[in-house]
């Protein structure tokens, strides 16, 4: 009995680890892990979170604010402020919006000796046009290959799926606009953000019965999904809203709610709750999430 426990042990041990670090990964990153956050970020514990995933508060860490409406930002940038009271203590500010400054060797020495990658809020499509198909985008997701993390809110959240929601020049109501190309660290998804605080929970519809492959991923603001392979946890203050074209809820309900401490199965988009949890979701749909 006790050698089949053991055996038992190790199986699980070996089946979780392909699921967080080291079997190919369909979704998300196959090492490293990602903390995305619907804005609003006022849970300390989403902010500590990201800096262990770093490495602890001696972690170097890289702050990209490049989708904010400023020109300059410095290491006195005022928008550190919730890092470092959350412990953080090598925060390097990391600023272009000249792409080739970001294709340069010098630009991205930071991000080689970091432990994580931080995007504030602002604008998607402002990331995108500085960064994206980069030596900068390629040494972030150098960093996540080697075990690091990359988090982001609001505009720092969308940015990290594959397809950019809200990227239109012309104003964050155009879902599908003018930039429609995200860095994919979530890949084969598209992910929106301030969700129930600004009653966006409708918008991502369209957008899957457009790009019927994508699942859609929807955060309410003071909540984050911490993703380490092809699987996520709720953590934070309110809902995720999954989006999901090969699985409808009955009576033509387009998308279910995930709470704090419910897990989420990318690969398979197959949701778990803990029998310990069991917070009501009233007014948005029927089901927590689809029967099978």
């Amino acid at each position: 009995m006790r050698t089949l426990v053991r055996t038992l042990a190790i199986v699980w041990a070996a089946l979780w680890a392909g699921v967080t670090t080291g079997a190919a990964q369909e979704v998300g990153p196959a090492r490293g892990a990602l903390v995305i956050v619907g804005g609003g970020l006022r849970d300390q514990a989403i902010v500590e979170r990201f800096i262990a995933l770093a490495g602890g508060p001696d972690a170097p860490i890289v702050v990209i604010p490049t989708a904010g409406d400023g020109d300059q930002y410095d290491q006195y940038w005022n928008g550190l402020g919730q890092l470092k009271s959350a412990g953080a203590r090598q925060l390097t500010v990391l600023h272009t919006r000249d792409r080739p400054v970001a294709n340069t060797q010098s630009f991205v020495a930071p991000i080689k000796t970091a432990g994580g990658v931080w995007f504030p809020g602002g604008r998607q499509w402002r990331l995108a046009d500085a960064y994206l198909n980069t030596l900068t985008q390629t040494e972030i997701a150098n960093l996540l290959a080697r075990g690091g993390v990359v988090g982001g809110t609001s505009a720092g959240a969308t940015i990290l799926g594959s397809y950019l929601v809200r990227g239109d020049t012309r104003g964050n109501t155009i879902m599908m606009g003018d930039h429609e190309v995200g860095f994919g660290f979530l890949r084969n998804t598209a992910i929106d953000q301030h969700l129930l605080r600004r009653n966006r929970q409708f918008d991502l519809i369209g957008v899957i019965e457009r790009h019927t492959e994508l699942l859609g991923i929807g955060i309410d603001e003071n909540t984050a999904i911490v993703v380490r392979g092809d699987t996520f946890d709720v953590i934070g203050q309110s809902y995720v809203a999954i989006y999901d074209n090969q699985r409808l809820l009955g009576d033509d309900g387009r998308f279910y709610l995930l709470q704090p401490g419910d897990r989420f199965n990318l690969h398979t988009r197959d949701a778990a709750r803990p029998a310990t949890t069991q917070r009501p979701v009233e007014g948005l749909t029927k089901h927590p999430w689809p029967k099978r």
